[in-house]
Formats: C-alpha cells, structure tokens, sequence
C-alpha cells in the first residue's frame, strides 16, 4: 500500500496535501500556545480559519504551498533569534541583514525590481531561461514580504503588549500587502496559463507601489510601528483590510493586462503576448474576483461602521468613492455577462477603472478629508 501511494502521483500529492494541513495546524497550535494572551476570540477564529482556507488554497494550487513553508519557517527563525529582545534586530547578522521586518521588505522590493527587468529582458529576447529567472524572483520577493509582515507582526508586540497589531493599519503596511496579494494573483494566473510573458505588464504596477514604499520609508520615515489609533481598534480591520486589497490587487492585475491586451492588438507585439481572447477572458475572471471580495469588503466595512460611528452609512469620501469603484466595476460586469461586450473598449475600460480605485484608494486620503482621514500621507 505505501509502495503504491509513493509510484502513484495523486498519492504523492495527497500525502504532500496532509502533511500541508500538518503543517498548518502545528503553526496554529505554536501560535495559540505561545501568544493566546494577547489573542481576543475573534483573533482565535480567524487563526483556526485560516487553517482551513490556507489549506484548501494549498491543495489547489500547488506553488503557493512552498511559498507559505518558507515564509513560514524563516519567520519562525526569527522570532526565535529576537529571544523576546527587539534590539537582536541589530546584534544577530542574519536578523539585521536578511529577515528583520525591514530587512526582509528591503530584499522584497530588490527583488520585484529585478523581477520587472528580467521579465521585459525575457519578453523582448523570448528566452525561456530569463522567464524562468524572473518568476522565481517573484515567487522569493513574495516569500520576503511575508517574512516582512509576519516578523513585523511579532515586533510590533516587543513593542509593547499596548502596541501589537497585525501590520495592515498603514499605508506603508497595506502597500506591501498590495504587493503581494497582486504578485499572487499573477503567479496563479502565470502558471495556470503557462505564460510568463504577462510579468513584464504586472510588475509595472507592483513596482509602482514599491517605488511608494521606498519614498514613503526614505523620504517619510513612516516605516516604524506605531500604536493603533482608536478607529483602527478594531477586530473588523483584520477582514475588511484583506478583503478590501483582494480586491484592489485583482482590479490592478486586470488593468495590466489590459496594457498587454492593448499592446497586442498591435502586429508587431503580438507574437509576444497570449492570443486576445485569452487575454480577454482573463480580465474578465480577474474583475470577477475583485468585485467578489470588493463586496464583501464594502458590507464589512458598512458594519464597522455601525459600530465604530453608530450608522452603516455616512457618506464620508471614502464611502462615496468606493461605492464609485463599485458601481464602475458593476457596470463593467454588466456589459461584458449581459451585453456581451468584448475587445479593446473593455480593456481601455479596465485600465481607466484603476485609475478611478487608485483614487478612492489614495486620491481620497491626500485630497479629501472625513472620518478615515486617519490615512492621510
């Protein structure tokens, strides 16, 4: 019987799949175990969520599972070295040059660079190898960011117990997340469609929002952990920010791909990119998915709301402009299932509906004023 699951490769992949749900489950009981005192009930739930979801995830999707491990692993390495001391930052080499949160962030945004430049290299050149490279740049640049939020997470707590949050409360915070949950669609997406052709448009947006996080840490020095500010005191920021970035990295990966799209009705570049109705059909599933998780992120904001500032609505920029991104991305799904709309109108659609959640998302925080001004720059 054992024999027969090693020669058999769904009974490879299977016990891979059990020993992944082993994995997860001792990392939630070290967790429990080690930081239950500063855990609520609803922290608890979210953690013994995330087993599951994180393991159906890795069960259907086979790459992320190594990029979980190793994130995982090295931010354990981490917390290990800080021995509860958050000046090790600065004594312990490996700490101060590789997985510090800062430090591992650092390497994140080296990485997307070099991504972004192999990828234009390997389009250009149409060379297999260089494609090869790029993506494992990618896939090790994701790897560093959540080395980066996880350790940043446990620092925050050195900080103080009155201090410790999950590092989704910034801008410099949710930056990052933006960089990985978009990496992460691409990935996906690269793999299912067997092309690493489409990096060269992505990553233009990720680094765009790395060159944010290098400006807004040199030029700002808004790279430090600070106390939450008592809106943020909440149990629903650590659902709403997520589902909120699920859905903004998946309406940026569907703008770029929008640009491949445009790029491809030309002769000339054609010959480079996937066909345009594979290109189409990807804007469309990625817009889908966004608009899911935006929704959801909107109503959970909505109870938030209620009880944060005693009403579901209010009004506030922030609520009017993402109810703007909404009704755009409403409209778009409707003209694309119901009226069968296709090609390069779309696609033009797709990449100016970015500019209108790029808006909504930072536009707000620097023009406008209201009750999330807590987000100004």
């Amino acid at each position: 019987m054992l024999n027969q699951l090693r020669r058999s490769p769904k009974g490879t992949i299977q016990a891979l799949n059990i020993l992944f749900l082993l994995f997860l489950s001792g990392g939630a009981f070290y967790a429990l175990k080690a930081f239950h005192t500063f855990m609520d009930v609803y922290e608890m739930i979210i953690l013994v969520g995330s087993v599951g979801f994180f393991s159906w995830l890795g069960w259907s999707w086979h790459h992320i599972k190594k990029i979980m491990i190793l994130a995982f692993v090295f931010s354990l390495l981490a917390i290990g070295l800080y021995k509860g001391v958050l000046t090790n930052n600065q004594e312990i080499f490996f700490l101060k040059y590789f997985i510090a949160s800062q430090s591992a962030i650092m390497w994140m945004n080296v990485l997307f660079i070099l991504s972004l430049f192999l990828y234009w290299l390997g389009l250009l050149t149409k060379s297999g190898l260089i494609d090869n490279f790029a993506s494992s740049f990618t896939s090790s640049a994701v790897v560093f960011g959540f080395i980066g939020l996880l350790v940043r997470w446990y620092e925050s707590y050195l900080l103080g117990l009155d201090i410790g949050h999950i590092p989704i409360s910034n801008l410099y915070e949710v930056f990052i997340l933006f960089c990985l949950i978009t990496s992460l669609i691409y990935l996906f997406y690269e793999e299912k469609f067997n092309t690493k052709k489409l990096g060269a448009f992505v990553l233009i947006i990720i680094n765009a929002a790395v060159g944010f996080i290098l400006w807004y840490t040199f030029d700002r020095n808004a790279d430090g952990i600070e106390p939450l500010v008592p809106a943020l005191q909440s149990y629903w920021m650590k659902i709403h920010v997520p589902a909120n970035f699920l859905g903004y990295g998946a309406f940026a990966f569907a703008a770029m791909i929008s640009v491949a799209y445009l790029f491809s009705t030309n002769k000339i570049l054609s010959s480079y990119l996937p066909k345009l109705d594979v290109l189409d059909d990807l804007i469309y599933k990625s817009i889908a998915f966004g608009f899911i998780f935006f929704t959801i992120a909107t109503v959970l904001g909505a109870i938030w709301a209620a009880e944060a500032w005693g009403g579901y609505w209010s009004w506030d920029p922030k609520e009017t402009w993402a109810l703007i991104v909404w009704l755009n991305y409403a409209a778009w799904l409707h003209y694309r299932i119901v009226k069968g709309l296709r090609g390069t109108i779309l696609a033009w659609w797709a990449l100016i509906g970015l500019v209108v959640t790029t808006f909504a998302f930072l536009g707000v925080n620097m023009f406008l004023s209201g009750l999330h001004s807590y987000g100004q720059l």
